[in-house]
C-alpha cells in the first residue's frame, strides 16, 4: 500500500545517475529510497527504443540490451550538454549511433528516432516520477536532482531540461558530493569536521572537501560548506569495463582497429561489456573470477582472471581520480582531512579503498550504502525547501572562474573558482573609445589571463549609450550565480540608466581534455599570464591618458613655458615606445618601467590640467607643482 504523504506537494530528491538512478523522500522520520511496484531501489538507467511501440526503461530495457544494442540507450548521462565534436573523442563506449543534432548537439539514434540525451534522461526521471507518485499516494512535480561536481553550465542545464521534459520542476540543483556529505552530516552530534567526499560512479569522478559543522557546534542548524571540488566528467566504472572488456578481446586474440574497437557484432560487444562489468563486481569479492564467454566467430574465451591481473588494468583509472584529490586538497589549502566518504559503486573495488586510504592516511568510512547516499542527501535537502527542516544550511562552491573580457584581450574575473554559492560579483567599467554608443560584454570561464586561452560562455551588448568621451561612461556589470549554479550577467551605464541581462546557457559542455588543461595551464602560466595582463591594462590606460594629455596640450600649449612642453611631449614619446611594444611583444614589456614611465606622466601632466582648467574658468595659474592624482582604477571594456 502506498504511504500517504503528509505534505500535499512533496519535493523528492533524485540521483540521477549514469549506470542507475533512485528517487528518495525525506520526512519526520528521515530520509529513505522509494521502491518501485517490483520493490526494486535502483532503476537501471537503460532506455530502449522501438518503432512503433512504447519505450522501455530500467532493468527490461537493460535486459534487451544484448539483443538490441543500436536501440537500447546506455550511459547516456556522458553526452549531457555535449556537441556531437565532444562525443566523437569519448571513444567507443556507446553501441548506439550518436549523430549531430540541431545546433551541433550530440544527438542519438536508437530504434528508428533521434532522440537527445536529455530525452533519455527525461525516459528515466519520469519513471522514477511515477515510483515516487506511486509511493507517496500523491502527485510529484517538484525535485531536487543531483549532478557530478564538475559538471559545467552546459550539462547542469541539460539536466533541467530533462526534468522539464519530464513533468518536474527542479527547484534545485545539488551537487554529488554534497549531497552525500548532507546524507552523512544531518542529526550528527560532536565537534565540526572536514570530509572528504570521493564520489566514484558509473560515468563520472568527483572530489569535494567540506566543512560539517552541526548545529550543537555553529548554534545556526547544521552547516555543510563546501571548500574545494575537482574532478572529471569523463571517469567512471563503464572505463573499467571498457578497459577489461578490451583486454579480454586481446587474450582471445582478437585483433583491435586503430580506434581501439574490435571488429565484432555488436551483440557480442554488449555482452562482453556486460560481462566485464560483471567480472569486475566478481573479483571485487574475491580473488579471482572464471571467464567463459562466447565471443562468435566460432571464438570462445576460457581462462581465471586474477584481482592483481584487473587491478593492473584499473590502475591508471584510479591513478587519475587521485591526481583529482590533489588538486582539491591544493584548493583546500592542505586543510587536515578528519573523515573520507566514499560513494558511488566503484569505491567497493579494494583497490580504490585501498588508495584512497593511503592518500588521505584514513580508513575510508563505508557505513553509508555508496549506491543510495546520494539520493538519501537529496532527499535531505528537499525537506529543507520543503520547509519540513530549517535546521541545515548549504553551501556549495561554482568549479571555475567566471569574468569578462577587457581592451587589449586580457579577462577581468569577477568570480574565481571555489567561491561559495549563491555568490555575487560587481565591478565597475568603461569605454575606450569616444562617443561610443554600446559595449559588446564577452562572459568567460577558465582560470587563465587572457580571453585566448578561456572557455568563451555568452556574448551580449549594451546598447544606446549616450555619446561621451572615452573612459567617462561608468559601466557597472553584475554576476550573480544562483543556487542551481546558473550564472546571470547584468550591465548598466549609470548616467543613462540603460541596462541589458543575459542568462548564461551554453549550449556544449567542457571536455575532461579542457578541464585538465584550464587547471594545469593556470598554474604552469600563471606568473607569465599575470605579467601579460599587466602589461595590456598599463597599455590600455596610458593610450587613454596620452589622448587626455594630448587634448589638454593643445588648449594650453600658448600659455606653458617651452621647456615644460617640450619634457612632456618627451614622456608621451617614451609612454608610446612601451605601448608599441606591449602590442607587438607583451613578454618583452618591463611591466615596472612601463608603470613608472606612465606614472611621471601622470604626475607631470598635473600642472598642465590645472591650468586647462583655470583658463576654462577665466583665471589664470602659474604654478607648475601639484598633488600626484589618485590613479584610475575603472576598467576598460
Amino acid at each position: 500500500m502506498p504511504e500517504v504523504a503528509q505534505i500535499s506537494d512533496p519535493i523528492v530528491g533524485i540521483d540521477l545517475g549514469t549506470t542507475h538512478s533512485l528517487v528518495a523522500f525525506c520526512d519526520a522520520a528521515g530520509p529513505r529510497i522509494l521502491s518501485n511496484e517490483a520493490g526494486d531501489r535502483m532503476l537501471a538507467s537503460a532506455v530502449r527504443y522501438r518503432a512503433g511501440f512504447a519505450v522501455e526503461v530500467g532493468a527490461e530495457a537493460r535486459r534487451n540490451a544484448v539483443e538490441f544494442p543500436l536501440d537500447t540507450v546506455l550511459s547516456a548521462k556522458r553526452l549531457m550538454g555535449r556537441s556531437f565534436d565532444e562525443s566523437k573523442l569519448m571513444g567507443s563506449g556507446f553501441e548506439f549511433e550518436v549523430v549531430e543534432g540541431t545546433r551541433g548537439l550530440a544527438a542519438i539514434s536508437a530504434g528508428g528516432a533521434h532522440v537527445l540525451p536529455q530525452e533519455v534522461a527525461a525516459v528515466i526521471l519520469s519513471e522514477l516520477r511515477r515510483t515516487a507518485e506511486l509511493q507517496l499516494g500523491c502527485e510529484v512535480r517538484r525535485a531536487v536532482i543531483t549532478v557530478p561536481a564538475y559538471f559545467d553550465d552546459g550539462q547542469r542545464q541539460a539536466t533541467r531540461d530533462a526534468a522539464r521534459l519530464a513533468g518536474i520542476d527542479a527547484v534545485r540543483i545539488v551537487n554529488e558530493p554534497t549531497a552525500a556529505a548532507l546524507a552523512y552530516g544531518i542529526g550528527r552530534s560532536g565537534d565540526a569536521q572536514t570530509i572528504a567526499v570521493y564520489d566514484f560512479g558509473g560515468g563520472t569522478f568527483d572530489i569535494s572537501i567540506l566543512q560539517v559543522i552541526p548545529e550543537s557546534v555553529s548554534g545556526d542548524g547544521d552547516l555543510f560548506r563546501v571548500i574545494a571540488t575537482a574532478g572529471d566528467t569523463q571517469l567512471g566504472g563503464d572505463d573499467l569495463d571498457h578497459a577489461l572488456a578490451q583486454q579480454l578481446l586481446k587474450d582471445a586474440g582478437m585483433a583491435s582497429s586503430a580506434k581501439g574497437n574490435v571488429k565484432i557484432a555488436a551483440g557480442a560487444r554488449q555482452a562482453l561489456r556486460e560481462f566485464a562489468e560483471s567480472t569486475k563486481i566478481a573479483l571485487s569479492q574475491r580473488e579471482s573470477a572464471q571467464i567463459d564467454i562466447d565471443l562468435g566467430s566460432e571464438v570462445r574465451l576460457q581462462r581465471t582472471l586474477s584481482r592483481v591481473e584487473f587491478e593492473a588494468l584499473a590502475s591508471p583509472f584510479i591513478e587519475r581520480t587521485i591526481l583529482a584529490c590533489e588538486r582539491a586538497l591544493l584548493d583546500a589549502g592542505g586543510i587536515a582531512i578528519d573523515r573520507v566518504i566514499l560513494v558511488g559503486g566503484s569505491t567497493r573495488i579494494p583497490l580504490v579503498r585501498k588508495r584512497v586510504g593511503e592518500f588521505f592516511g584514513l580508513e575510508p568510512y563505508t557505513a553509508l550504502d555508496p549506491d543510495c547516499v546520494v539520493a538519501l542527501g537529496a532527499a535531505a535537502q528537499a525537506s529543507v525547501l520543503q520547509g519540513t527542516r530549517s535546521d541545515v544550511l548549504l553551501l556549495d562552491v561554482i568549479p571555475l572562474s567566471l569574468g569578462i573580457e577587457t581592451v587589449g584581450g586580457a579577462v577581468a574575473k569577477l568570480l574565481t573558482r571555489n567561491a561559495t554559492i549563491p555568490a555575487r560579483a560587481k565591478e565597475m567599467f568603461s569605454t575606450s573609445v569616444d562617443n561610443q554608443s554600446h559595449v559588446q560584454l564577452h562572459v568567460l570561464q577558465g582560470e587563465r589571463e587572457m580571453v585566448s586561452d578561456c572557455r568563451s560562455l555568452a556574448r551580449f551588448e549594451l546598447r544606446d549609450i549616450p555619446p561621451m568621451p572615452a573612459g567617462i561612461p561608468q559601466i557597472e556589470v553584475e554576476f550573480l550565480v544562483d543556487a542551481n549554479g546558473v550564472l546571470h550577467v547584468t550591465a548598466g551605464e549609470r548616467r543613462s540608466g540603460r541596462r541589458a541581462t543575459v542568462q548564461v546557457v551554453p549550449s556544449f559542455g567542457l571536455t575532461n581534455e579542457e578541464i585538465e588543461r584550464i587547471e594545469h595551464e593556470s598554474i604552469v602560466h600563471a606568473r607569465s599570464d599575470m605579467h601579460h595582463h599587466r602589461v595590456v591594462d598599463l597599455a590600455v590606460n596610458s593610450t587613454l591618458d596620452i589622448k587626455w594629455i594630448g587634448d589638454a596640450l593643445l588648449r594650453t600649449r600658448d600659455d606653458l613655458p617651452g621647456e615644460y612642453v617640450d619634457s612632456l611631449e618627451a614622456l608621451i614619446t617614451r609612454l608610446k615606445g612601451f605601448i608599441s611594444l606591449a602590442h607587438t611583444s607583451p613578454h618583452d614589456v618591463d611591466a615596472n618601467a612601463f608603470q613608472q614611465a606612465k606614472e611621471e606622466l601622470d604626475r607631470a601632466s598635473v600642472a598642465m590640467h590645472e591650468k586647462s582648467i583655470s583658463k576654462s574658468l577665466g583665471s589664470i595659474s602659474t604654478s607648475l607643482s601639484a598633488p600626484i592624482p589618485t590613479p584610475n582604477t575603472t576598467r576598460k571594456t
